[in-house]
């Protein structure tokens, strides 16, 4: 893919969301060039009927490149790897940057976070997003389908969040998947070899996440070669640019508290 082609490429994106951050990391790291347009999910956006139609899991992020519309964060960082050429050259093992891009993804980012979010917070923002897909619903007869398949996820991540079972399986993934890359970087000094790569970028948000939720001490710390890789990444320009605004709780609450006035207001006046 040529350089000029990537002139009108847009990233419809939440900051706060880790799939997000892993698309980003992976454009600057390319030093590519690209629009960004904030989608606030905490807000609904992502259920605008607009939005919705080209993307009915109203998940982000979402990439467009002229004619090309790409959703989730997988098939994006694969796209994007493939834009003049991969990450890494032949100083990263292509195979196995394949294989950890795959692992990260399959592992669910979005459950481990709910799951350190109190309930309270939770019930706020899904009462409301459940009224906002109904009201959805009723103004768009031809999206209706969709948006009940929407309201059917939303009660399924809500079902998930109350399974004990379900969320020791999710941190045994999270386990597993810092174990794996504790060793591997015994071998290499990124994820895939000896320069940075995809696989990099869709692991380090990762970490971020994992600080974020004050689990440094826990998940990191018995793990020394893991917590010296991160403190090497937040070093690189991409994680300053993309991360590093939003790597504490208090800097994330200058972006959540607008977000929960507008709901509130938006709940006390019905406005769906």
């Amino acid at each position: 893919m040529s350089a000029e082609s990537t002139s009108n490429m847009e990233l419809f994106q939440y900051p706060l969301s880790l799939n997000c951050q892993k698309v980003r990391i992976a454009l600057e790291e390319k030093n590519l060039d690209y629009v960004l347009h904030e989608i606030n999910p905490l807000k609904a956006k992502n259920l605008d009927p607009d939005f919705f139609r080209e993307n009915s899991s109203g998940a982000l992020p979402v990439l467009k490149n002229g004619n090309v519309v790409i959703c989730e964060s997988l098939p994006i960082l694969q796209y994007i790897n493939g834009i003049n050429g991969p990450m890494g050259d032949d100083k990263v093992h292509h195979e196995k940057v394949d294989e950890w891009v795959k692992k990260v993804d399959e592992w669910d980012a979005k459950t481990f976070t709910l799951s350190h979010v109190s309930e309270g917070t939770i019930r706020f923002f899904s009462r409301f997003k459940r009224r906002v897909v109904i009201a959805r619903m009723a103004k768009n007869p031809d999206l209706a389908n969709k948006y009940h398949n929407k309201l059917n996820s939303m009660h399924a991540m809500e079902e998930k969040l109350k399974s004990n079972e379900a969320l020791s399986v999710n941190e045994k993934q999270l386990i597993d998947l810092l174990d794996e890359a504790e060793d591997q970087l015994g071998t290499t000094e990124f994820m895939a070899g000896f320069e940075f790569s995809i696989a990099d970028a869709a692991f380090v948000p990762v970490l971020a996440r994992i600080q974020l939720l004050k689990l440094v001490p826990e998940l990191l710390k018995p793990r020394p070669r893991l917590l010296d890789y991160f403190v090497r990444m937040k070093k690189r320009p991409s994680y300053k640019e993309v991360v590093q605004g939003y790597s504490s709780q208090l800097k994330q609450m200058r972006v959540l508290v607008p977000s929960m006035c507008n709901v509130a207001v938006r709940k006390l006046f019905s406005k769906y």
